[in-house]
């Protein structure tokens, strides 16, 4: 599963991440996954999964906290 890390997050609900070759990808909060978008902070890493939105543009789906993360708890 890819990961990146969060470049920029929006009090409007979306953000992008950078992945690890360098590309930036949407996310909205609806994509994520077992995490509150309010405890989200610019280069936090995530894994996600690549996804296209209504008209084709590549974005990150199915946001989620590294298994590491998870398992740290």
């Amino acid at each position: 599963m890819p990961k990146g890390t969060i470049k920029l997050i929006s009090d409007r609900g979306f953000g992008f991440i950078r992945t690890a070759e360098g590309k930036d990808l949407f996310f909205h909060r609806k994509g994520l996954e077992g995490v509150d978008y309010d405890s989200l902070r610019e280069g936090k890493e995530l894994e996600f999964e690549v996804g296209r939105d209504r008209i084709g543009r590549p974005e990150a789906v199915r946001v989620r906290l590294p298994q590491e993360y998870k398992d740290a708890r």
